[in-house]
């Protein structure tokens, strides 16, 4: 595995203030910024590129968008945004061998945080 050889999700975002403040509660600093798109970063390894998208979705029902960010200490990240939690309002396992949790950042995106049971 090389630097160059990844995968970063680009989310649309309705206002990407709100949407950069929430990344920034995860762990995420602003590593560049064009105004209306904006690429974040861990140091460790998470990259995601915010893209304001005003009007997207009009309904959160309508957000069919999903990341999935691993992380060695799940409970530390869920400490930052403990009641914005979806599902039993902490990390729990999953029946398909992971320990995690889930949350919707402002644009309605599904952003669940975990790691795999060894």
């Amino acid at each position: 595995m090389t630097a160059d050889h990844r995968i970063t999700a680009i989310l649309p975002c309705r206002d990407i203030e709100a949407s950069e403040a929430f990344y920034k509660r995860l762990g995420l600093t602003v590593v560049s910024d064009h105004g209306h798109y904006r690429i974040l970063a861990d140091g460790r390894g998470w990259h995601l590129h915010l893209n304001s998208t005003p009007g997207w979705p009009r309904k959160v029902e309508d957000n069919a968008v999903g990341i999935y960010i691993y992380v060695d200490d799940v409970d530390a990240v869920a400490d930052r945004v403990r009641e914005l939690i979806i599902e039993q309002g902490a990390p729990h396992r999953k029946p398909w061998g992971t320990y995690e949790f889930a949350v919707s950042d402002p644009s309605g995106t599904l952003v669940r945080i975990g790691r795999a049971l060894g």
